[in-house]
């Protein structure tokens, strides 16, 4: 990393520069909103589909839309971990934390194609991406251990 913290005239001055590599970083941020997206329109269309007024939750009678609803409330519970990881890991090993984020995202993607066909058990397909997560977190946790130069 190329970034460097400093002290001047009793003020804190922060310079970060970043490796231009922290541009894919970036992408795969913007990419996974943009895939919160089309997961919240999923549910949307399957509301107009099965017939699941707002503002139920949950339907009583129909498991396949209780399951998009999951899959869409599961991402947006992981959501603010994942950017965390993404971007701060990101600053420690851009690229690798880009490649870490899209796996992470294609995970998610077979996750909620299996999840959403109503049979729970198929979401399971997509735990590859959790690989994706762990590489990120431990990205971060060294960018934090070389902050405080422990290592």
């Amino acid at each position: 990393m190329r970034g460097i913290i400093y002290w001047r005239d009793g003020t804190m001055a922060l310079t970060l520069a970043v490796d231009e590599d922290y541009g894919y970083v970036v992408v795969v941020g913007v990419l996974s909103m943009l895939f919160s997206y089309g997961l919240g329109a999923n549910v949307f269309f399957a509301r107009k589909r099965f017939g699941i007024k707002y503002p139920i939750m949950y339907s009583d009678t129909n498991n396949q839309f209780n399951c998009m609803q999951r899959v869409h409330a599961n991402y947006l519970e992981m959501f603010p971990t994942f950017l965390v990881l993404l971007f701060c890991g990101g600053l420690a090993h851009p690229f690798y934390c880009a490649i870490a984020g899209f796996v992470y995202l294609l995970g998610r993607l077979v996750y909620s194609i299996g999840y959403s066909t109503g049979d729970p058990d198929k979401r399971l397909f997509g735990l590859f991406g959790y690989f994706g997560l762990v590489f990120l977190l431990y990205s971060t946790i060294e960018l934090a251990l070389r902050l405080l130069r422990w290592i």
